[in-house]
């Protein structure tokens, strides 16, 4: 099991967002950073803890 850290724009995405969210679960989209893009796509793993930070 890994552990991540991602972060999101309350403009973007806030934590009110994910509340409203069924099951609080939501796909991620709109990653413009490719090595950002490419670690959600090769490494995280269902089962694997994400800390999901909101910026202010």
């Amino acid at each position: 099991m890994q552990y991540w850290l991602f972060k999101s724009e309350p403009d973007a995405f806030s934590i009110d967002d994910l509340a409203a969210m069924p099951d609080q679960t939501e796909h991620w989209d709109g990653i413009r950073n490719y090595q950002a893009r490419n670690f959600l796509r090769d490494e995280v793993k269902q089962g694997d803890q994400v800390f999901l930070s909101f910026q202010l």
